[in-house]
């Protein structure tokens, strides 16, 4: 078997920035090698490389993974640095968008940015920006199509106000599509009555961050996205698990977890009777409860211990 040619660090071309040129020429820093197998690596890498927590920094966070992976019809007022730019009344962040649309720029000049598409790269929130970027200067009436970001380009974190709300509208349907129904087109329409028939209804509560309650026809379920460090946060339910206080009250269940965009999202069956409102006391009673588990710092007892496998064994991993 012939050795493998030791690898040497490429040497840096005089100037700076080394450019960018097509894979299979001569890389520009003198190496000698192709761009592909010199800094065209460290390139692609760059746009390809997974961002675990793409909304990690932004208001809200928790929310963002929710309305990314499992709210079907919602929307978000967003508000950018520096204010909106002339001739764009608002910018609205949107679950899904008619035809599948990264991004639509409405008649009167506002933005409806879809966060429920597929992105070319593997960092969220440089392609949403990019998009977004793109919608501002689109031309009234006018979708914005998909798009491959610059991997130097700014990401959400760039462009959106830190400092500002972040206030989910959660909608029964799609209406929010079409504010002149009666002229949208016939493909408008079509998408509108397919997502209104696929659309699970949904409802967020008013007292615990992120935790939305949904209707299925054999069961409801909650589904709450937290901000706490993913080992930290399986320990504390374990506790919680092996006590006999991780449900929200007679008949419901913690059956498991999401993982999503670096974040987990414990999972309730609730019984089919059991509604938005009717949660709302319990999560504020069991967040009460998770909290004094999560400043608990002593080794987890052997049933505890069990329980946690049991509640890893039932993850499943959203992205």
């Amino acid at each position: 078997m012939a050795k493998k040619r030791p690898q040497t660090k490429a040497p840096q071309a005089t100037g700076g920035e080394v450019p960018v040129v097509g894979a299979r020429e001569p890389c520009p820093c003198g190496s000698g090698r192709r761009y592909k197998a010199c800094h065209g690596r460290a390139a692609a890498h760059a746009v390809t490389e997974l961002i675990q927590r793409p909304f990690e920094g932004l208001t809200g966070e928790a929310d963002w993974v929710a309305l990314r992976e499992l709210v079907p019809a919602a929307t978000v007022e967003l508000t950018l640095k520096g204010g909106l730019p002339e001739g764009v009344p608002s910018v609205t962040l949107a679950t899904v968008l008619p035809m599948a649309w990264p991004a639509l720029r409405r008649d009167d000049g506002s933005v409806l940015l879809g966060l429920q598409n597929d992105t070319p790269s593997g960092d969220l929130s440089r392609d949403l920006a990019d998009t977004l970027q793109r919608a501002l200067t689109a031309a009234p009436g006018t979708p914005v199509t998909a798009q491959k970001a610059a991997a130097d380009g700014p990401r959400l974190q760039d462009l959106l106000d830190p400092g500002a709300a972040f206030e989910p509208v959660v909608h029964s349907g799609f209406e929010f599509w079409v504010p002149d129904s009666e002229n949208a087109t016939p493909e408008v329409t079509a998408s509108l009555e397919r997502a209104n028939e696929a659309a699970i209804p949904t409802v967020k509560l008013a007292s615990a961050d992120a935790a939305y309650w949904c209707e299925t026809p054999e069961k409801n379920h909650l589904r709450w996205v937290m901000p706490h460090p993913e080992e930290r946060l399986l320990d504390a339910l374990a506790r919680l698990q092996a006590a006999g206080s991780s449900s929200l009250g007679v008949g419901t269940r913690l059956v498991g977890s999401f993982r999503a965009h670096g974040l987990t999202v414990p999972v309730w069956d609730l019984p089919s009777a059991m509604g938005a409102g009717e949660c709302e006391k319990p999560a504020a009673e069991f967040a009460e409860r998770l909290a004094g588990a999560l400043a608990d710092d002593s080794p987890l007892t052997p049933e505890e211990r069990r329980a946690r496998g049991g509640l890893t064994n039932r993850q499943v991993t959203l992205s």
